[in-house]
């Protein structure tokens, strides 16, 4: 009589310990074991789906902005292709720079480690310290993030630095600090010449 009661007992002790091991893996330890830093991505994920393929999603109870050399925005739905050292394909993480969002396209680190991480945003690729990432980051809540701050292509961002170089000519010609000219400001966009060095 008391051998099934050992033996149920004994049962019912494997099948807790196999349900509590067997529970599925955080998105941090996934980044981990793929080699990135489990820093990419903010606190407060609320659940997160991944594939044979490395296709991944994750999604945010709302959408935050996380503050590391730069603001990063993350969209409630942040996804991508997970590979050993990279994210491809990368949708709903957006990097600032200056005054202009622009949407982060892939991350990716050197292996073997050099201590960098690398954000490409089309045109360009920023490279960060890997030690930034370390760990998850506190998401300040953000509303709906407007499509008209981020750049969605290359046109578009081209376009955007155009009229961006163009205000900046624009402010220097008012401001008398182009060519070792001195200007003075009449009316709203006219400089009348005072000086020149």
């Amino acid at each position: 009589m008391m051998i099934p009661l050992i033996v149920s007992t004994f049962i019912h002790l494997v099948f807790i310990f196999v349900a509590v091991n067997c529970e599925k893996d955080s998105i941090y330890d996934i980044l981990k074991a793929h080699g990135l830093p489990m820093g990419l991505l903010p606190k407060g994920i609320s659940r997160f789906d991944i594939d044979d393929t490395g296709r991944f999603e994750v999604h945010l109870d709302q959408a935050c902005n996380a503050k590391f050399e730069s603001q990063l925005h993350f969209d409630t739905n942040v996804s991508g292709t997970l590979s050993y050292g990279q994210i491809g394909a990368l949708s709903g993480i957006a990097a600032q720079e200056l005054f202009l969002w622009f949407p982060v396209k892939g991350i990716g680190v050197d292996v073997p480690s050099s201590g960098l991480i690398y954000f490409d945003v089309g045109v360009v690729v920023k490279q960060l310290p890997l030690s930034m990432f370390e760990t998850p980051k506190d998401c300040m809540a953000v509303g709906d993030f407007e499509s008209g701050d981020s750049i969605p292509d290359d046109d578009l961002l081209a376009e955007s630095i155009a009229k961006s170089q163009s205000a900046k000519l624009g402010h220097e010609l008012d401001q008398g600090s182009l060519g070792g000219t001195i200007c003075r400001k009449v009316g709203k966009s006219s400089c009348a010449l005072v000086q020149s060095v």
